[in-house]
Parts: structure tokens; sequence; C-alpha cells
């Protein structure tokens, strides 16, 4: 029987956001409490977030100007992997910032993709996610 993908990782497994990091080293320290240095930290610990189903985390790190009332996962959808096209700003020294990425699915067994272009602002001294920039 293979894991439960929406379970979270121990801490000695690979992290889902891709980098070659175990979870416990990677998006689970950020997932436990810690605040993500950058705008690419918190990308990559959101990512892992809607891998792993993680609602109260997505919740936390989503301004809350744009913040939903709750996180509806989709069934049947399973998030595989992530990969980084293009990161500006988002610095420990900046106040906004930009991801470009292309996050790998299965949605009821069929491969898919998405690209999006997240926008981040410092909100309370921390990253948070705003919104999905115009492209």
């Amino acid at each position: 029987m293979s894991p439960d993908p929406r379970r979270a990782p121990r801490a000695g497994e690979p992290c889902p956001c891709g980098r070659q990091a175990v979870y416990g080293e990677c998006c689970g320290r950020y997932h436990a409490g810690r605040v993500a240095p950058t705008a690419e930290a918190l990308m990559r610990s959101r990512f892992s977030a809607f891998a792993i189903e993680d609602e109260a985390y997505l919740l936390r790190t989503w301004h809350p100007s744009t913040r939903p009332v709750r996180v509806d996962f989709e069934r049947g959808m399973r998030w595989t992997g992530l990969e980084i096209e293009e990161v500006t700003g988002g610095s420990p020294v900046h106040t906004d910032g930009t991801v470009t990425f292309r996050a790998r699915y299965a949605y009821r067994g069929q491969p898919g993709e998405m690209r999006e272009r997240s926008r981040f602002v410092r909100h309370a001294n921390a990253w948070v996610y705003l919104d999905a920039a115009e492209e």
C-alpha cells in the first residue's frame, strides 16, 4: 500500500516542494511555525501545504485582504511537482516580490500542469501570498 500523499511527510522524508532536502529541514520547519525568509521559500512551503492539504498553514500565510474563509481542496487532485521559473524581489531586504512557477498535478489520474506568477508582500514582518499577477 502506498502512503497517503496528503499526509505530512516525516521529518526525514523528501520534501514535496522538490528541493533535494528532507521535509523537516525544508518546508516542514515553516509548517511548524518558522517564518519563511524569502518569497520563494514561502512559495515552496505553500506548494507543499497544498500537497499535504495543510489548510491552517495556507490561511496563515495568505494576506488578510485576499484570504478566503477556507481552502477548498479538490477531491481527486494530487500535486506532484514544482518548478520555479523566475523570482523577482522577495529577498529578506525586499517588501514585495513575485515567483513564477509551474506546478504539476494528477487530477483523477490524469496528469496536468498549471503556471502562475504569484505576488508576495511583507505583512506583520512575514512574507504572505497576496494573489496571482496578471500575465
